[in-house]
């Protein structure tokens, strides 16, 4: 069974249409319908039945979806065995990162990174924490940057998945200018209006826990944005209040679009995680990005930012 086929398989069992597998593994849709066809015929088995919901995997699909994932595994290990015993750096990256993460921490990165290692091409996927882990256990890309909930203990978590935290980006209050806002405590602050992220998103999590902890109830929402950058925009308009991470206002802050209000609670601050499939051999492309990775280091944009970023760097991993 060549790794090719197999690919396409996994892809159409993913997507359940030959159309948006076609467009996953970016071929033609009747290369695919003829690659699964060859692939049915060298097992002798058909894999795939037609529902109303789309293409369903048949018992023999289903037993062999786990074993073609380990032989692409294995496939790929090999591959990276082959290539550290040569001494060979060379190859291609795909990283996955949250939006925020990368305009303010991959962009000014990923020069340094690309000019110490000139052989390497890397490309950069933008999506939501959710996605950035299905395409991590797809093999779509490499390495995902992303903010995980700190209720995931290590028990709980993934274990195909090999993560570590690089540094704790801080979240700060803001507001308009002109706002006259000095909230003494959570009680007060759950009495205003708040612009922010959907459910599910690492920061509503950490804005919806500080208000439950704190059992004021959740503060009147102005409305649920997927975007930081929107949110920012919202604030700065008047809309309400945001609790946003540093990374993403700092311009903003300095440009005097925002005002950072001080949060009368415990300090908040997202882990900002690397995460890889567990391997035997990692390809030394994406072990050379790994590695050099923990000079992602948050600059300090005020003596209290300062602190923070003091802190998280006696914490990093890798």
């Amino acid at each position: 069974m060549h790794p090719r086929l197999l690919k396409t398989f996994l892809a159409v069992a993913r997507c359940r249409t030959v159309t948006r597998a076609a467009e996953t593994v970016h071929l033609a849709q009747s290369s695919v319908s003829d690659q699964i066809q060859t692939l049915e015929a060298e097992l002798g088995a058909v894999l795939f039945t037609r529902a109303k919901s789309g293409l369903e995997l048949t018992p023999a699909g289903l037993a062999l979806k786990p074993i073609a994932e380990e032989l692409l595994r294995l496939d790929a290990e090999a591959r990276a065995a082959v290539l550290a015993v040569a001494g060979r750096t060379s190859g291609a990256l795909t990283i996955g990162a949250l939006e925020t993460i990368a305009s303010a921490r991959l962009a000014p990165w990923l020069p340094g990174f690309q000019a110490s290692y000139p052989d390497i091409a890397v490309r950069i996927k933008v999506t939501d924490s959710g996605t950035l882990l299905r395409l991590l256990e797809e093999g779509d890309i490499d390495v995902a940057f992303c903010f995980e909930r700190r209720d995931i203990s290590d028990g709980g978590a993934d274990q195909r998945f090999a993560r570590r935290t690089i540094l704790a980006e801080p979240l700060v209050l803001v507001t308009a200018p002109g706002q006259k806002l000095a909230p003494c405590d959570l009680a007060a602050l759950a009495a205003l209006r708040f612009v922010t992220t959907e459910p599910g998103c690492i920061y509503r999590h950490m804005f919806d826990t500080a208000f439950a902890e704190a059992g004021t109830g959740a503060p009147e929402l102005a409305a649920e944005v997927g975007s930081i950058g929107a949110i920012a925009r919202l604030v700065a308009a008047g809309a309400g209040l945001g609790l946003v991470p540093r990374l993403a206002v700092s311009d903003a802050l300095k440009r005097r679009e925002l005002i950072e209000l001080p949060w009368p609670g415990p300090k908040q601050a997202a882990p900002l995680m690397m995460i890889c499939r567990r391997r035997r051999v990692q390809p030394p492309a994406l072990r050379r990005l790994l590695t050099a990775a923990r000079d992602m280091q948050a600059p300090a944009s005020s003596k209290a930012s300062s602190d923070a970023e003091s802190s998280s760097r006696s914490k990093v991993l890798l």
